[in-house]
């Protein structure tokens, strides 16, 4: 039977397919942008003044947001963005983003489909303050859907 509470979204995995990945490469602090939005336009219909009639034009999704500590550790994802950011080659990804129960078993899996970088951001650094440095790494992808989990 199917267990009713809300999930913890703090227990996750993100793996990407066709990349070469480093132990670093699985591990992130947050992951943000798994949202679809349907775009309207607004039409007058014929001789009526009252209100206009919006009709779906197709949906969009955010941007995927992934950050995590900046380490020394070789990374696959920080030479895949480089490589996009600094020399023009794109080779877009599959992502696949698990959230995890406390035996590390997906309890919802989302697939997003053909991602590309489009920045790496290394946060400030500040004598006056012990903070982590933290890298964030923002994709566009086409789509994501959500792979059922028996």
């Amino acid at each position: 039977m199917p267990d009713p509470m809300p999930l913890s979204g703090y227990h996750f995995s993100v793996v990407f397919e066709l990349l070469p990945q480093f132990s670093i490469d699985t591990k992130f602090q947050s992951v943000s942008g798994l949202k679809k939005t349907m775009g309207t336009e607004s039409i007058s219909e014929g001789g009526q003044n009252q209100y206009k009639i919006d009709l779906p034009t197709g949906s969009s999704c955010d941007n995927l947001v992934l950050k995590r500590g900046l380490t020394k550790e070789l990374s696959g994802l920080r030479m895949w963005t480089n490589k996009a950011l600094n020399d023009f080659v794109f080779h877009p990804a599959n992502i696949i983003v698990s959230l995890l129960n406390e035996k590390h078993v997906p309890t919802k899996v989302w697939y997003i489909s053909h991602a590309i970088p489009l920045s790496i951001e290394t946060s400030g650094f500040d004598a006056e303050q012990n903070k982590l440095v933290i890298e964030t790494f923002t994709l566009k992808y086409q789509f994501f859907k959500e792979i059922p989990i028996p």
